[in-house]
């Protein structure tokens, strides 16, 4: 009787301390997303840190590109997608359901080189970037491009493009950007996620056109600042359309995104490529997460609203040493307008705040 009495006494100690542990297992809450890999290095910043607080939150990010989170989104595989392009009218009908954009913050897109034994300034206009992804410039020391740099010793060396080899945000942003100041390049080739180009070597996300210029003496292409920064790849400077020539700092970039944030629309889609402004820098683009009006898993729906009502705010802080620009304080309202409309099974999450 005694070693029974024993025996029970073990097992319900045994419960009282597994219990515990597996309601604790119960309370997590596994979040994924997929898409724009341009933001992928804030994102990613934002997940630890998050985690740090909300350890019962498990938040995992695949950087596949702009267009695999747009398609991702509409079949509801992911609980949230993300693109630097807001969706289109399109894109949103083929949705089982409304979705909201939320701009998460504002970066740039540089145009990278791989010029051994140059350590000048390179200075890019419209017509001779244009001149470069057309194909019609084909080694460093073009004239054209001579003419721009008249104190660089630019090398007698074949120029050879890498560009995007999947649906991108990033292309999406640079091709928009190409269009707006060249007719020729929106005659030929137009702008979008994926585009046919007239020249070069196509590599996969930013990562991978990062990596193919870096191995490619005389290579040039086109990535988010942060991944040139992260790999010491030197980008050009770049003319805007007030024809000063500025770098991509968080101030351009921010200057960019003030005329946008006074005619912002109440969806919040918008383009600042190709801003006014003397101080603008011209491929500056805000990124977006693409959430489901109404997330289906009430606890899922829940997490991502408090989530990204913390990445809106205290993850901003983030931004500048990552190479990205904050979210100008003018957009808190609307922003937060919209993420107040997230619901989790019908209910609204964030409504009280």
């Amino acid at each position: 009787m005694r070693c029974s009495t024993m025996s029970v006494f073990i097992l319900i100690l045994v419960a009282s301390a597994i219990g515990p542990a597996c309601r604790r297992g119960g309370d997590v809450v596994s979040l994924t997303g997929a898409g724009a890999t341009f933001p992928y290095p804030l994102y990613s910043k934002w997940i630890a840190e998050y985690g740090k607080a909300h350890p019962n939150v498990q938040i995992n990010y695949q950087s596949i590109g702009s267009g695999g989170g747009v398609k991702q989104i509409i079949k509801r595989t992911v609980d949230f997608g993300a693109s630097d392009p807001p969706m289109s009218d399109e894109d949103l009908a083929k949705a089982a359901g409304p979705i909201i954009h939320i701009p998460t913050t504002i970066g740039a897109v540089v145009v990278v080189y791989n010029l051994p034994g140059f350590a000048g300034e390179l200075r890019l206009d419209q017509e001779t970037m244009t001149g470069i992804f057309l194909g019609e410039i084909r080694n460093w020391n073009d004239p054209r491009l001579a003419a721009l740099n008249p104190a660089a010793a630019l090398p007698d060396r074949p120029l050879a493009v890498v560009h995007r080899s999947d649906g991108s945000g990033t292309t999406a942003v640079f091709t928009e950007y190409l269009s707006n100041v060249s007719p020729a390049w929106k005659e030929r080739v137009g702008a979008g996620k994926s585009v046919q180009w007239p020249t070069g070597l196509g590599a996969k996300g930013n990562e991978g056109v990062t990596g193919q210029v870096r191995s490619s003496p005389g290579a040039v292409g086109y990535v988010e600042r942060a991944y040139a920064e992260q790999t010491g790849l030197p980008y050009a400077t770049l003319r805007n359309r007030a024809g000063h020539f500025v770098r991509p700092t968080v101030r351009s970039v921010t200057a960019a995104a003030a005329a946008a944030v006074a005619a912002m629309p109440d969806d919040l889609r918008v383009s600042i490529v190709d801003a006014e402004g003397a101080d603008a820098y011209p491929i500056s683009s805000f990124t977006y997460i693409l959430v489901p009006e109404d997330v289906p898993d009430a606890r899922k729906g829940e997490a991502l609203a408090r989530f990204l009502w913390w990445a809106v705010h205290e993850g901003q802080g983030f931004a500048a040493d990552l190479y990205y620009a904050p979210l100008p304080a003018e957009m808190m309202p609307q922003i937060e307008a919209r993420l107040r409309m997230i619901k989790a099974a019908g209910r609204v999450v964030l409504g009280g705040r």
